[in-house]
């Protein structure tokens, strides 16, 4: 049998209200789905460990993330843009997979760990590591913006590189404009692209 961590209570106790029924309900079906997992705290988050990482959930000020380790192994695709987490913002159960295909989820990551499967790694074409070139429109969106301009000279290389990249990613001449206005604004602040996971 696995078992419960009392500091995962404590951790839900201290959630907002709209998390608390969520994250008890995710927390009691990996437990149903697979009484074999040991509940842990990783990276000050909730986390359900079997033969390894498994998957684990967290709550911020109005959303609520459920990340499976081995994503793309489990689920397949890539992860959502908009909240960390292998399904997005959730706000609310309805917005959670209704139970059985959950079930099904967290059935398919006991099975990967239970074989052993490890998460294949990213290769990356040779000709993908040079440096990345900023787009031009980002170029001239920093250069309109003194504050900006000055924090991205001074950001390291890896921060750079992670602006770089998400606007680079942009599969419409839109996503990219927004992107442009919303890493500028971030950017004139100080913060990184992932500012909202950093730890304070």
């Amino acid at each position: 049998m696995g078992s419960r961590d009392p500091r995962v209570d404590a951790y839900i106790e201290k959630s907002a209200d709209f998390a608390k029924p969520i994250l008890r309900h995710l927390r009691d079906l990996v437990h149903e789905a697979v009484p074999e997992v040991t509940e842990e705290m990783k990276w000050s988050m909730p986390a359900f460990t079997y033969k390894g990482m498994f998957c684990g959930f967290a709550a911020f000020k109005e959303h609520v993330a459920l990340n499976f380790w081995k994503h793309s192994l489990v689920i397949g695709g890539e992860r959502p843009e908009d909240a960390m987490g292998s399904f997005g913002r959730i706000t609310s159960l309805s917005d959670l997979p209704p139970d059985d295909e959950l079930r099904r989820y967290l059935l398919k990551a006991k099975q990967l760990n239970d074989e052993g499967v490890k998460t294949p790694r990213r290769e990356k074409p040779a000709s993908e590591k040079k440096e990345l070139e900023i787009h031009p429109e980002f170029a001239d969106a920093l250069a309109g913006n003194e504050a900006a301009a000055g924090h991205f000279d001074a950001f390291s290389p890896s921060k750079r590189k992670e602006y770089l990249e998400w606007i680079s990613e942009a599969k419409s001449d839109a996503t990219r404009r927004k992107r442009i206005d919303t890493a500028v604004e971030w950017i004139a602040e100080g913060k990184g692209r992932n500012w909202k996971y950093e730890r304070k």
